[in-house]
């Protein structure tokens, strides 16, 4: 598959809205408008999906989830462990789910957005759930950069390019979630019953296709796995990432089997 070309969307033409304290729409659409929910990788903000966002337009509209400790929200900090971090989320972003919603995460966040949705009501999880450049669950925290990689390292691996005025403030960021995510334990059941979809990215120096691929014992639902052209991370503030992947995944309505 080709990978998106990278967006660029004219400052005037769009206007982002902050929902609440933790949901921001970078493009926002019509009411009704199917929901793709993005969750950032360690270290990440909102603003890694604009390009996403634009690119979905007006098919589907994209939601980011606002993690504390960054962007508008860098003054709060991160709660001290994996499942605090999941309970806040879903009292942040449950009423926001809907029946046709899907679920987008990339790293940190496509283990987020699984267990967010496994926390989440029957009624009230998403339509189905995309893993991106992720291990599967049980491969966690094994997956996560040891403390020796550093996350100045890990930026690096990711291919960003950050300003030096920012620079320590991001390292300090992804550290505090690198943190947060070797704090998580996996636990088997019960499994849900949404759909799920893994994605392996071709430049990925740093998760192997069989972590990506065991994803398939994390639902009881249907699930689906593909490679897509790219590094680390698929959906950045330069490129649009899996975009038409998201497109034919959101047009799907295929029932929950929970």
């Amino acid at each position: 598959m080709t990978a998106t070309p990278t967006v660029s969307v004219p400052g005037d033409q769009v206007r982002p809205d902050v929902v609440d304290a933790w949901a921001y729409r970078p493009y926002p659409l019509p009411a009704g408008t199917p929901r793709v929910i993005c969750f950032p990788h360690a270290g990440g903000d909102v603003t890694a999906f604009a390009p996403l966002a634009a690119a979905l337009a007006p098919d589907l509209e994209v939601w980011a989830v606002r993690l504390p400790a960054r962007g508008g929200r860098y003054t709060e900090a991160m709660p001290a462990g994996f499942d605090a971090l999941v309970a806040a989320i879903v009292a942040g972003i449950g009423r926001h789910v809907r029946p046709d919603t899907v679920f987008y995460g990339q790293s940190l966040g496509a283990l987020l957005g699984y267990e967010v949705a496994r926390a989440l009501p029957a009624g009230r999880r998403p339509r189905a759930m995309v893993a991106a450049c992720a291990g599967a669950p049980d491969t966690w925290p094994g997956t996560v950069p040891a403390d020796t990689l550093g996350a100045a390292a890990l930026l690096r691996a990711c291919g960003l390019e950050v300003d030096d005025a920012i620079r320590d403030l991001v390292v300090d960021t992804i550290r505090a979630d690198l943190t947060v995510g070797r704090d998580y334990r996996y636990r088997p059941a019960p499994r849900p019953g949404f759909a799920l979809h893994a994605v392996a990215a071709t430049g990925d120096p740093m998760i192997r296709r069989a972590d990506v691929a065991r994803w398939a014992t994390a639902t009881t639902g249907p699930f689906s796995t593909s490679v897509e052209a790219g590094g680390h991370l698929l959906a950045t503030p330069f490129s649009a990432g899996p975009a038409t992947l998201l497109r034919r995944l959101g047009g799907r309505h295929d029932r929950d089997h929970d």
